[in-house]
């Protein structure tokens, strides 16, 4: 059975929702963030010693298993499932077709976390810091317009992240583009984007992840 340790608002929703998507059974262990600090408690160390979520913890082979970071939570969760959701066309012939497709979505689980959310990390840091904190908010934004423009100009010519079918990917991209959309202005000339946004919480399997996992900002 795998267990979900899920932070209030968070990365981990994400988690949440493949594991919905999968149709996989699951566990949920539920942390509330300090109220002063907005930090994770630290009875998360004593699941990973990063005290940080997404973290799973994983007992169906009779030996425990944790695994952090939700890039490798997800690639865990769908070698598990058999490949589903995974990297597309796995199981298909070797053809440019399928080389592209595959390269996208290697590119955007690793995107989402390595370059896409640093910047809107930073800005919501800023965001706390009185007065020089706005101007410096004003100076970071163009950076997160060149993602979201990259964004827009990647979902303008297709579905989903990979390719034509929903995927992972989509699932990772999820958490940083709700957060754009929450402060970054990503809805007012990003149409396609914002309809991806509509497509996802659409799906049954996001609305179940929202019911699994309580409160979470972005839904």
């Amino acid at each position: 059975m795998i267990t979900v340790h899920h932070l209030e608002n968070s990365r981990s929703q994400r988690v949440l929702w493949l594991l919905e998507e999968l149709g996989e059974p699951y566990e949920v262990v539920r942390y509330e963030r300090d109220p002063k600090t907005m930090l994770a408690p630290e009875t998360l160390k004593a699941v990973h010693p990063l005290g940080k979520s997404p973290v799973i913890t994983d007992d169906g082979d009779g030996a425990r298993v944790t695994v952090a970071e939700t890039g490798a939570i997800i690639e865990y969760l769908t070698q598990s499932a058999g490949g589903r959701l995974g990297a597309p066309m796995a199981d298909q012939p070797e053809s440019p077709a399928s080389r592209e497709a595959l390269r996208r979505y290697r590119f955007f689980l690793h995107y989402a976390e390595g370059s896409l959310m640093p910047p809107l990390l930073i800005k919501l840091v800023l965001g706390k810091i009185p007065l020089i904190g706005k101007q410096a908010q004003a100076r970071i934004q163009p950076m997160i317009d060149v993602h979201l423009d990259y964004v827009e100009s990647e979902l303008a010519s297709r579905a989903w992240f990979a390719g034509d079918e929903f995927s992972a990917a989509d699932v990772i991209m999820s958490f940083p583009l709700e957060a754009a959309a929450e402060r970054a202005g990503l809805e007012e000339t990003r149409p396609a984007t914002a309809a991806w946004l509509e497509r996802i919480h659409a799906r049954p399997a996001y609305r179940a992840a929202l019911a699994s996992g309580g409160p979470y900002a972005y839904a």
